[in-house]
């Protein structure tokens, strides 16, 4: 298992394997790269790293800060495709992300999303551009665990679940869980907070995300599903 958490560079194992950098906001996102990602992809014979974004300790900084990191990860690893794993709940308008007034005149939130990872690549050195495929997740990696209660059931102890008939309700009233609400009250990680004792992000999230797997997630997550087609592709 030492290969799946190597981020340092290839080893004689897998020098010669196509290379993914996803630039992760935070724990929660690099635990589920490498314990839900990495599998998939190493079957494709695609290596998966992991690093976080940089000077934040966990979370979403300036455009221009992470605009230095995807570059420099660009230019210092010249055949490998990067591309980022952070949300969209996190990125506020002081934050200067490329097209974000033309985004938020769009009612569509993945028509927005589109706008912002489309300006997140024009901006980004043209010469290396090509090898940089952006990704916000809409709203937030919470979202994707919003798949079906037996995920829950089988990790969470009952005492745990302060109200499992709500949390019942919205893996039923959202079909397509990236959609479910931006509000600070309604953002999924404040709903599992607010709905489960305990509720630990870093440590459930991933337990959770391996219960339910890749395929379950994709199948109900489109535009999460599309980014991992592009990967698979890129």
């Amino acid at each position: 298992m030492a290969e799946k958490y190597n981020t340092r560079g290839p080893t004689k194992l897998t020098e010669l394997m196509k290379r993914i950098i996803i630039i992760c906001e935070g724990p929660t996102e690099t635990e589920f790269c490498k314990d839900v990602l990495y599998a998939h992809f190493f079957a494709k014979k695609i290596i998966i790293l992991t690093p976080l974004i940089k000077k934040s300790g966990g979370g979403i900084v300036p455009w221009d800060n992470l605009k230095k990191q995807i570059e420099s990860h660009l230019l210092q690893e010249k055949d490998s495709i990067v591309s980022t794993l952070i949300d969209y709940y996190g990125i506020k308008k002081k934050f200067e992300f490329p097209c974000w007034e033309n985004a938020h005149k769009e009612i569509d939130k993945n028509l927005r999303m589109s706008i912002l990872e489309s300006g997140m690549k024009e901006a980004v050195n043209k010469s290396i551009a090509h090898r940089f495929l952006p990704y916000i997740q809409l709203h937030e990696f919470e979202g994707l665990l919003f798949n079906n209660i037996e995920a829950f059931a089988n990790h969470i102890p009952s005492g745990d679940f302060v109200n499992k008939s709500e949390l019942e309700q919205i893996l039923v009233s959202n079909p397509n869980p990236e959609l479910i609400n931006d509000t600070p009250d309604n953002a999924p990680s404040h709903r599992l907070k607010r709905l489960i004792k305990g509720y630990n992000k870093i440590v459930y999230g991933s337990i959770l995300a391996q219960e339910i797997g890749l395929q379950k997630i994709r199948a109900k997550s489109p535009r999460f599903s599309e980014w991992i087609n592009k990967l698979e592709n890129s």
